[in-house]
C-alpha cells in the first residue's frame, strides 16, 4: 500500500482515476440530488401507438447506483422536465425536498438543460443574487440556482455542493451553446458560495457524441448503462475533488450532527 494512491498525483486531472467503490463520495452518509431526468433515471420507450412515454425510474438513476456502490443513502429531489424556477417556485417544497428530516451532508445540484436548452430560461448575472434574502433573488436561471444553494444552506448550513455542469455534445449545437453559458454561471456560484464545487463534466467528461449516445442511449434519455456510467463520472469527480481538497473534507463526518467543537479544528 503507498499513501500517494490516496493523494492527487501531478497533472492529475478530474477522472483519471475511475475509483470501483465511488471512492471518497462514501465520506458522506447522505446526499441529495436536485435534478430533472438524468437525475431521476427516466427512461424513454416507444408505445404500441408509436408514441414516446417517459418513465421516471428512480432505481436506475446515478444517484441511487452511487448509493449502491458506494453505501451512501441518496435522496432524489428530482423529475423529469425539472427546471431551477420550477424547482424553487413550489414543486421542492410541495414534494418534500426542504423537510428537515431529509437533510443531507452533500447535495448535487443537476439543472440547466430544461431551463436554457428547452425554455429559453434569461440567465442573468451573479448581481442576480440577494445574499440577505434569497426570496428576492432575480427570477433568472443565476437567481434561482442561487436560491436551491441558499435555501439548502438554512437547512445544512456546513454542507457540501455540488454542481453538476452539461457534458459536451459535439453533434448538438444549441446543446453546446447552453453548456458554455452554463459553465460559466456554475463556476461563478462556487466563487460566490463557500463549500461549493464544481463537476465540470464539459471539459472533463468524455464527450456524449453520436457514439456514446448510440451505445447508452434510449432514444432522447439514458438507458440503465447509461446512467451506470454517469454515476461512475461523477463519483470519480468527487473523488477527485475530495483528494485534491482534503482539509476541505476533514469534519465531513460532523456535518449536520449540530455538535459543539472547539475553533480551529483543522489547523
Amino acid at each position: 500500500m503507498d499513501i500517494k494512491d490516496f493523494l492527487i498525483a501531478e497533472g492529475e486531472k478530474p477522472l483519471d482515476r475511475m475509483p470501483t467503490d465511488g471512492g471518497f463520495m462514501s465520506i458522506f452518509r447522505t446526499v441529495a440530488c436536485v435534478g430533472d431526468s438524468l437525475s431521476s433515471g427516466e427512461f424513454q420507450v416507444l408505445n404500441p401507438l408509436g408514441d414516446y412515454v417517459y418513465t421516471d425510474q428512480f432505481a436506475y438513476s446515478w444517484g441511487q447506483y452511487i448509493a449502491r456502490m458506494s453505501g451512501v443513502k441518496v435522496y432524489n429531489f428530482s423529475r423529469g422536465g425539472m427546471s431551477a424556477r420550477e424547482f424553487m417556485t413550489g414543486w421542492a417544497k410541495e414534494n418534500g425536498c426542504f423537510d428537515e428530516e431529509k437533510r443531507a451532508q452533500a447535495y448535487f445540484i443537476a439543472l440547466g438543460v430544461n431551463d436554457l436548452v428547452n425554455q429559453n430560461q434569461e440567465i442573468g448575472s451573479i448581481a442576480d443574487i440577494n445574499l440577505q434574502d434569497e426570496t428576492q433573488n432575480a427570477p433568472t436561471y443565476y437567481g434561482y440556482m442561487g436560491q436551491i444553494i441558499q435555501t439548502y444552506r438554512k437547512i445544512a448550513p456546513d454542507s457540501k455542493i455540488f454542481l453538476v455542469g452539461m457534458p459536451f455534445e459535439p453533434h448538438k449545437e444549441r446543446f453546446v451553446t447552453c453548456a458554455k453559458q452554463q459553465r460559466e454561471v456554475l463556476y461563478a456560484l462556487a466563487k460566490l458560495f463557500e463549500n461549493t464545487y464544481v463537476l465540470d463534466l464539459f471539459e472533463y467528461a468524455p464527450p456524449f457524441d453520436e457514439e456514446f449516445h448510440k451505445t447508452f442511449f434510449l432514444h432522447g434519455h439514458m438507458a440503465p448503462t447509461g446512467y451506470y456510467v454517469f454515476a461512475k463520472i461523477v463519483a470519480a469527480y468527487v473523488d477527485y475533488i475530495v483528494r485534491k481538497n482534503p482539509k476541505d473534507f476533514k469534519l465531513a463526518g460532523m456535518i449536520n450532527l449540530n455538535v459543539p467543537m472547539l475553533e480551529n479544528q483543522l489547523d
